[in-house]
């Protein structure tokens, strides 16, 4: 271990990490599509409901558990999520049939809410306050390595046994670092347990799920259908409801407070807008690497890994750079050099080469990485220590609201300019094109206002406990 870490330090990391692995190699699962549809017997369009299960559950529930691992201490809320996994993964790889598979997606989803909702706290807690820069840029690593191993390791597995692999092989992840996790401290025995705020827990759960599922079903408003528009007004009422019993509450599950403090809600929006950007690489890109580039799918495959792999040398780098450099520019410069790399995506079109693409996603990934760390350590240094686990939840929250509001509002405006191409007469492959050029300048864009909110709030947030 290298001069400034404490002793035992790898040792308290490496299970943390490994357990935490297990979420982010989810992206295994979208390789093994082709093979469950073919296997389940369904229609392409069902697939998204996969998807939609699994981010629904983990991204409605991570809030209140980021509260409870705060209450009961996050050791044991993290301990509870890796059996948890392991289990909800095997019961995954058994599924007979497609609403079984749907359901254990749902118990897979509570894990993740378990895991990923208390990892950032372990972490940051376990060390010295001092070092709480390089803790969260460690955790960011561990993420880009999940998500840039998913496809590479799903590929080979369900090429050997089946899509069935892309779910069991996390299984005996989950239970080496439930082995390995050495005891870790909760909260001081005897010291009076805060009461845990059920009802105001159910109530964000219900709107921040209504709000992912109407995001996700924006589309039905294109065809006619109201269901969106209703799901956005039930969860804005279960919101109203959640501030209603915040006020209430001697501890509520996150107090609204929190978005008064300088910087707070422009940070937390900013990582909305920056994760609606990035996603665009993972919608689009593959389509345009198999079919107008031309590559194999392996190929392929190693050219998307250059995103997270940009990701994976910058968040450490971010972490060493924030005892150096004020969060929230740190924040502000990797929004704008993901928007950078966003437009050199965009703008050549079918002329770019291979490897200014990979530049491009290099760029991307590098931005991504710099403000997920400089985001994270804004949010957890605003909220005191005994709200870390809220912190940290709250962190995923935002990037799971931006995208899966991508997933919806980039596909639908993809389509609907490759349709306009099409009535024009421009050929399949120019249609393709244009609309793809489209959605990353747009997404470009973004992650351009995210720099450009940045820039106006306050330098920076306040700091609290």
């Amino acid at each position: 271990m290298r001069a400034g870490w404490p002793p035992g330090a790898a040792r308290r990391l490496l299970p943390i990490g490994l357990g935490t692995l297990a979420v982010p190699l989810d992206t295994a699962v979208n390789i093994a599509f082709p093979e469950i549809t073919g296997h389940f017997g369904l229609t392409v369009p069902m697939i998204q409901w996969i998807v939609v299960c699994y981010v629904l559950t983990y991204g409605s529930l991570m809030l209140a558990v980021g509260r409870l691992g705060d209450i009961l201490g996050h050791g044991r809320v993290f301990r509870l999520g890796l059996a948890w996994s392991a289990a909800a993964f095997l019961l995954c790889a058994l599924a007979p049939g497609y609403g079984w598979l749907l359901a254990c997606r749902v118990l897979q989803g509570i894990g993740a809410a378990l895991l990923i909702s208390c990892g950032p706290a372990l972490v940051t807690l376990l060390f010295p306050e001092a070092m709480r820069g390089r803790m969260l840029g460690l955790y960011t690593l561990v993420f880009a390595a999940g998500a840039a191993l998913g496809p590479l390791l799903g590929g080979v597995l369900v090429q050997l046994w089946g899509w069935e692999a892309v779910f069991w092989f996390r299984a005996p992840l989950a239970l080496v670092a439930l082995l390995l996790l050495p005891r870790l401290p909760g909260p001081p025995r005897g010291a009076a347990r805060e009461p845990f705020d059920l009802a105001g827990a159910a109530l964000l759960a219900l709107a921040i799920g209504g709000l992912l599922l109407a995001l996700g079903q924006a589309r039905l408003l294109v065809a006619g259908e109201p269901w969106a528009l209703l799901l956005g007004a039930a969860a804005l009422a279960a919101l109203a409801g959640f501030l209603r019993q915040a006020g209430r509450s001697p501890r509520p599950i996150i107090a609204p407070g929190f978005f008064r403090l300088p910087g707070f809600a422009s940070v937390n929006a900013a990582n909305a807008l920056v994760n609606f950007a990035g996603f665009a690489v993972l919608l689009f890109l593959p389509y345009h690497l198999l079919g107008s580039a031309g590559l194999a799918a392996g190929a392929a495959g190693l050219v998307l890994a250059a995103g997270p792999l940009g990701s994976m040398v910058a968040a450490p780098a971010g972490g060493w750079l924030l005892g150096r450099v004020p969060p929230r520019r740190l924040a502000l410069a990797g929004a704008a050099l993901t928007a950078a790399g966003l437009l050199l995506i965009g703008l050549p079109g079918r002329e770019a080469g291979i490897g200014l693409l990979v530049a491009a996603l290099l760029a991307q990934g590098a931005g991504l990485g710099l403000f997920q760390v400089a985001q994270a350590e804004t949010v957890t240094a605003a909220m005191p220590r005994a709200d870390r686990g809220v912190a940290g939840s709250l962190t995923m929250v935002m990037r799971t609201l931006g995208v899966v509001s991508a997933a919806s509002l980039l596909t639908l405006l993809f389509g609907a300019a490759e349709a306009a191409a099409l009535r024009r007469g421009a050929t399949a492959e120019e249609a393709f094109l244009e609309a793809f050029r489209l959605a990353f300048l747009l997404a470009a864009a973004t992650a351009a206002a995210a720099a450009a909110l940045l820039a106006r709030g306050p330098r920076r947030a306040a700091r609290g406990g």
